[in-house]
């Protein structure tokens, strides 16, 4: 091939060949529409021209304390300016960013603080208890910066050596900022929710950052300016990479410290908000609140949702709220979604109900996703489309993760055969229509959180009157689904009632992860002694 003519003489130069990165769509979008609003928050309205003066600020400030290229900068923040900022700021510095599950206990947060060797991170006064905590137990402390927010309804502790507008004002904005010499390197650091054992480390890299911000426009055919109304929490696969696609679309980003469906829907037609995205959830609140204050809609809305799939009858009830329900799928280590639910005119004649369950399959693979199938996880042969015949969903493409840090072992299961291996069983319909059955992880998501069974387990274990447990899912509608748990107890400890055990959780666990349902039984087992969850599932779903 390299005796080719097209190879001769025709090299790779800075003129024609330039590293992929989101960050260059904030710097044209500024460069573009400078006075076009960028951020709404409260009171707050700032265009692209202040955003990126910011940013680089941002960028230029944390070089100037000392935070080198290449190192982690954290934050726990939720949905408000400064975490949209950070996005952009951080990786300016030639940083990494590790936007922290806000929903995460002091001990999880520290183990993630030194696992990803975090230099800085950025706090929002609601969280400065954890972050102190959880900061107080490491042998190398980071810079802590208190980011103030005037929406914030309580009493602001700071507990950093610096504030975040202060920090600003140390920065430069006209500051040289960095673009990636090789987009391979790394932008975010995101970690899973611990499915079997301690979080993993899913780094991200500048191209499939860029990638999967392009596609999202691509699959919602999102116009130029959308207004962004941010319920998806940003911390979540950076926002599924959204922050990036609003700058690359220069659309406005309408903050939203807490999901409130009152708050949303006030917010949709106060702002003229065209397109938010968020957990089943999300959509039930929505669906669930009184007539009253439900709001007539006199602009397009379009929501996109993805974690455990919705119910037909929510997306059917979004729908009758006219806004336009996306089914989206995807993992942490795929950067959000990159399936979606490709809508096909044929099937606006059909029945809402029936509409809604084709909306609830996971769809096809984004423009920007190489290859999805359904196979045999061993062979790596595709199952038959025939909609009965359940595989592991595999993806490839440049949107799969770099791997886990500093996990060689995890990485290579992950992508053994050229493949990413979802862990999730599907089938495949004859359209080629992707729809999940089951997970092959226990894995729980509820509100849009992963959690794994084993750490609930664990801390039902430290009870001293449980001999046994088992946590599985339980459908639940508000929350997609719940823990719920199967104890068999100590013969003659005394009495232990489901209050006991959800009471000892709570001490243990982040209130998510606590079980919701406790049941007392004898636990069905294999012939090798293994829990049949499968059996445990069943009776959960019959609760």
């Amino acid at each position: 091939m390299n005796d080719s003519i097209f190879a001769q003489g025709l090299p790779k130069t800075p003129a024609n060949h330039v590293p992929l990165s989101p960050l260059t769509f904030i710097e044209r979008s500024a460069a573009i529409y400078p006075d076009y609003p960028a951020v709404i928050h409260g009171e707050t309205r700032r265009d692209w021209a202040e955003t990126w003066s910011r940013c680089r600020r941002l960028a230029s400030a944390l070089e100037k304390r000392g935070i080198q290229p290449g190192a982690t900068v954290a934050a726990m923040l939720p949905n408000v300016p400064a975490m949209f900022e950070a996005h952009f700021g951080v990786p300016l510095a030639g940083c990494v960013l590790n936007t922290l599950n806000i929903r995460l206990d002091a001990e999880a947060i520290a183990y993630m603080l030194e696992h990803g060797e975090a230099r800085a991170i950025l706090v929002d006064p609601e969280f400065a208890p954890v972050i102190e905590q959880a900061v107080a137990g490491l042998a190398i402390k980071p810079l802590v910066i208190d980011v103030d927010d005037a929406l914030f309804e309580g009493e602001a502790r700071r507990i950093g050596e610096v504030e975040y507008e202060a920090l600003l004002a140390e920065g430069d904005a006209d500051y040289a900022y960095r673009l990636p010499e090789d987009e391979w390197q790394a932008i975010s650091l995101n970690y899973t929710s611990g499915t079997t054992g301690r979080p993993k480390g899913v780094v991200y890299h500048h191209r499939g950052a860029y990638l999967n911000a392009v596609s999202n426009i691509l699959e919602w055919a999102m116009p130029h300016h959308p207004v962004y109304l941010w319920t998806l929490p940003m911390f979540h696969c950076n926002g599924w990479c959204f922050p990036w696609t609003i700058a690359a679309n220069a659309g406005t980003s309408v903050c939203l410290r807490k999901v409130d469906p009152r708050k949303i829907m006030n917010l949709i037609a106060d702002e003229q908000v065209t397109h938010f995205s968020g957990a089943p959830i999300v959509l039930n609140g929505l669906v669930n609140l009184p007539d009253a204050e439900k709001c007539d809609f006199d602009h397009p809305v379009k929501v996109t949702t993805a974690g455990a799939a919705p119910p037909a009858s929510v997306i059917a009830g979004v729908e009758k709220m006219g806004i336009e329900v996306t089914h989206v799928y995807g993992l942490t280590e795929v950067y959000g979604p990159v399936t979606v639910c490709a809508w096909r005119e044929a099937w606006d004649e059909l029945p809402l109900e029936q509409r809604a369950r084709i909306k609830a399959r996971q769809g096809v693979r984004y423009h920007m996703l190489e290859a999805l199938c359904v196979a045999d996880p061993n062979t790596l042969e595709p199952v038959p489309k025939d909609g009965q015949t359940i595989g592991e969903i595999l993806m490839r493409g440049n949107n799969v993760m770099k791997g886990y840090l500093k996990n060689e072992a995890a990485t290579e299961q992950a992508l053994e055969g050229g493949w990413y291996h979802t862990g999730d069983l599907a089938v495949w319909h004859p359209d080629g229509y992707v729809e999940i059955k089951d997970r092959s992880k226990d894995i729980i998501i509820s509100g849009g959180e992963n959690i794994s069974t084993i750490e609930v387990e664990d801390a039902i274990y430290a009870h001293p009157a449980v001999e046994e447990a088992a946590v599985v899912a339980k459908p639940d509608e508000k929350w997609g689904e719940t823990p719920c748990a199967f104890i068999k107890l100590k013969v003659g400890y005394g009495e232990v009632t489901e209050a006991d055990i959800i009471a000892h959780c709570r001490e243990h666990l982040a209130g998510f992860k606590v079980p919701k349902t406790v049941i007392f039984t004898e636990l069905p087992k294999t012939s090798t002694g293994k829990i049949q969850k499968f059996v445990l599932r069943d009776q959960a779903r019959q609760q």
